[in-house]
């Protein structure tokens, strides 16, 4: 298994310190501030060690409220909501500096049969056909990016490997295009069987492109080229049909709308057989600097 991606499962495994109350460590991503992705699926993480192992999760829905100091570690408080015959929610706190940071609610579900159809697939190339991170970024250094955050990128993407089916938005720098984008990930290394752990991964990747839709439609490169400040609101996730986070995942992504200081993303995540696994929605601020 790849060093990042070992990294990555250790800051994802929680420390217990009480029945109901777990302790994460940080890191400092592309922005210098805990990234929104690692907040969410620690989260999902802590509320999932309180459910029955039968229940598996289908949905969350999200509020950062405060950017995390990457230089403190992070408590999260699991309020066990509710246990019914067929769903179990939890509501996680998670807490820095004495202050709230985050809020997250959970729902999990034990499986059942029921009525089944699916919006179909887009198409896509073949992930393997793209070009990796590694072999990306390093060409937009200098002209668009500076070194360091080019370096920033990499580190941060080192335990997934992300491949964009067209160029990203600091590639489009003063040239809007339509408001979608398509990229394929998945873990770089072996995952183990447990169902959450893939959800929580899928959830820590949701976070990195799902406004890059926003800045495409406003020729805007994004938080790396420092043309937008942006930041999380709330996020929201529905997890349909079992996948794998190991293996490739299409994420899907458009923005249906901006306005206001804010930028709404909407996306489908399938698997590589054209399973809709997943549903997410996010609104993020995105600001033009002064």
């Amino acid at each position: 298994m790849h060093q990042a991606l070992k990294d990555l499962l250790d800051l994802l495994d929680l420390e217990q310190i009480e029945e109901d109350m777990f302790r994460g460590q940080s890191r400092s991503a592309v922005v210098p501030r805990v990234f929104g992705g690692q907040v969410a699926a620690q989260a999902l993480v802590a509320a999932g060690r309180t459910v029955p192992a039968d229940r598996h999760a289908h949905s969350l829905h999200a509020y950062f409220l405060v950017a995390g100091d990457p230089g403190a570690p992070i408590v999260y408080t699991v309020d066990r909501i509710r246990d019914g015959r067929s769903f179990t929610t939890r509501r996680v706190v998670a807490v820095q500096h004495g202050r709230p940071i985050f809020h997250l609610s959970a729902s999990f579900q034990t499986y059942e049969e029921g009525l089944d159809h699916q919006a179909p697939m887009p198409p896509a190339p073949d992930p393997e056909s793209l070009p990796t991170a590694a072999e990306l970024l390093p060409r937009y250094a200098d002209s668009v990016l500076s070194p360091d955050v080019v370096a920033r990128m990499l580190e941060a993407r080192e335990a997934v490997d992300l491949r964009y089916v067209d160029a990203p938005p600091f590639a489009f720098v003063g040239k809007p295009q339509p408001p979608r984008s398509q990229v394929w990930f998945k873990a770089g290394g072996k995952l183990a069987d447990d169902p959450l752990l893939h959800v929580c991964l899928a959830t820590y990747v949701s976070d990195m492109t799902l406004l890059d839709s926003v800045l495409l439609a406003h020729g805007r490169g994004g938080w790396a080229v420092g043309d937008v400040v942006g930041a999380s609101l709330d996020h929201a996730m529905w997890f349909h049909r079992p996948f794998r986070a190991d293996e490739w995942l299409l994420y899907d992504q458009e923005s249906p709308s901006a306005s206001g200081g804010r930028g709404l993303g909407q996306a489908r995540i399938y698997t590589q057989d054209g399973d809709l696994a997943i549903t997410v929605i996010q609104e993020g601020v995105v600001r033009v600097p002064r």
